[in-house]
């Protein structure tokens, strides 16, 4: 998956913008926060899954794993695009978009 097939496919969800976020690209719900960042010079994107979406992603292929910071331990996770398969890719932004839209409790 290329960095151009990120894209669209992640502003395919209604409502989606891009925005700078440090050295990455972010993906966010106009009005809500990110859901997603793209990184070029290693063709990953870290998707915000909750902790127990997480854990299954990272059972599905070696090519995803938690992002080794604090935020991975709040369900930042890695997706490395050269190697995940798009199916897959899209049903963690699928996650992390729908989690985003769920109201604030």
């Amino acid at each position: 998956m290329t960095e151009r097939d990120f894209t669209q496919l992640a502003l395919s969800f209604p409502g989606t913008e891009t925005s700078k976020h440090f050295n990455r690209v972010g993906y966010r719900v106009k009005g809500k926060r990110m859901f997603a960042t793209y990184l070029d010079e290693n063709n990953t994107a870290n998707i915000f899954l909750t902790l127990e979406e997480q854990k299954i992603f990272c059972k599905i292929d070696k090519g995803i794993y938690p992002v080794p910071n604090k935020w991975g331990e709040k369900g930042a996770t890695t997706f490395e695009l050269d190697t995940v398969p798009k199916e897959v890719v899209t049903e963690g932004l699928f996650s992390a978009y729908n989690e985003i839209l769920k109201p604030k409790k």
